[in-house]
Order: structure tokens, then sequence, then C-alpha cells
């Protein structure tokens, strides 16, 4: 057994957050079967208009159930503080906090990077919902981090605007492109034969540990008296 996924996520995609909560609670078990991980942060925006995909709202039908989906999803990945913001739209652009993880990515361990991926999804989908778009915003909430010291902050700023991270968006951005990418979160997965497939969502999981080999437990149903999973 062995493999690789790369998961391509933007932090103003939910199902992106609930992908990446279920790839780092599995990360351990994952790497102990040989199979390696690494996030890339990239502008759904682009991905959707590059693909000439639309946003699920704006399909009256999809929005609808789209209200009744997301609860249940954020219930089943342990999420149920998730609330969708007032204003999901202008708060999307994230290309300043997408740049400052491409730094941190490049500059911090591991470690720190999934755990500010994770803070930052939390800030961004939980109220009061925090606009990230927003240059003092996101400073504000970068000083709030635990992991980042005054100086490292400032460090993490003035990268996000640099070329070098400008430009380390754009390839990550293509890159999920020229994998088939229409929206996000978008795994793209190499087993141990050197095959490699596309899986698109946060609920495909059972497909991804089935095309890498892994062992898993899937959906079953119990007869009557049946012990029901806990």
């Amino acid at each position: 057994m062995g493999g690789r996924i790369d998961c391509y996520i933007d932090i103003a995609s939910l199902y992106s957050y609930l992908g990446f909560v279920h790839l780092v609670n599995n990360l351990n078990t994952l790497e102990s079967h040989g199979v390696k991980i690494e996030f890339h942060p990239i502008l759904l925006g682009a991905v959707m208009a590059n693909s000439g995909n639309k946003p699920p709202w704006s399909l009256k039908a999809k929005a609808r159930y789209g209200a009744i989906e997301w609860p249940r999803a954020t219930a089943q990945a342990g999420r149920p503080d998730i609330r969708f913001p007032d204003n999901l739209m202008p708060m999307a652009h994230t290309v300043l906090p997408l740049r400052a993880l491409h730094y941190i990515k490049a500059n911090h361990p591991r470690e720190t990077f999934h755990a500010a991926l994770e803070y930052l999804f939390h800030k961004f989908w939980t109220p009061p919902n925090l606009n990230l778009s927003q240059a003092d915003v996101f400073a504000g909430v970068l000083a709030g981090f635990e992991g980042f010291s005054p100086d490292e902050c400032e460090k993490i700023l003035a990268g996000a605007k640099s070329q070098e991270m400008k430009d380390a968006l754009t390839r990550s951005t293509q890159s999920a492109l020229d994998k088939g990418a229409f929206g996000a979160p978008w795994l793209w997965v190499r087993n141990d034969k050197g095959e490699a497939e596309p899986f698109f969502g946060s609920d495909r999981f059972q497909y991804v540990y089935k095309f890498l080999g892994l062992p898993y437990q899937d959906v079953e149903l119990l007869p009557p008296g049946g012990r029901a999973k806990l």
C-alpha cells in the first residue's frame, strides 16, 4: 500500500473545510499506510471561472437543497458550530489569506501550516464569520494565532504581498485546473501502482480509499435488532 493525496482547497469553500477536517483527522492513519497528504491553497473563484462552473446557489433548486444538506454535513464532520456568512460573496475573495497560507507553508513546519488552515477556516465559517479578505481584519486574526510571534506575523503579511506568493497561488490554482478541477475540494490521488485519478467533494473518501487499496469500513445497513453505530 501507499500513495499520495493532493488536496486543493479554498478557505471560502465550506466543503473544502470538511474535506480538510476529514484528512487531518485521519492523517496519522493514512501515513501509517504510506499515503502522503499535501494541501494546496487555491483560488476557487478562478477555478470556477476557468472551468465554466457556477456557484450552487445560483440555481434555486440547488440553493434550497444546499440549505438542508450543509447542516447534515457539518454535523457529520464534528463541526456543528459552522454557519454561512450573511455576506459570503464579498468575503469569498480570499486572495490575501490564501497567499499568506502559501507563505506559511513555505516557511513553517507542516504542523503549523495545518493549524493555520484550521484556524482560518474556523474564523471564516463560524460566528461572527470574519471577513478575511479585508487586510486589517486579516492582520488582527493572524495576530491572534498562538503559533506566530508579532515579528512572524509581519513577515507573513509582507510575504503575502510578494510576487513569489502571488505566483505560488497562481501555480496551485492552475495545477488544479490542469487536473480537471471545477470546484473544491479537488483531490488528485495516486496509488501505489502509479495510477492517478481525480475525486471531487468531501464525501468521496470511501472511493479514495478503495482506489488506494486501503482497508476501510463502508456504510452498512443493519437488520432489525442490529447494533447501531454510536
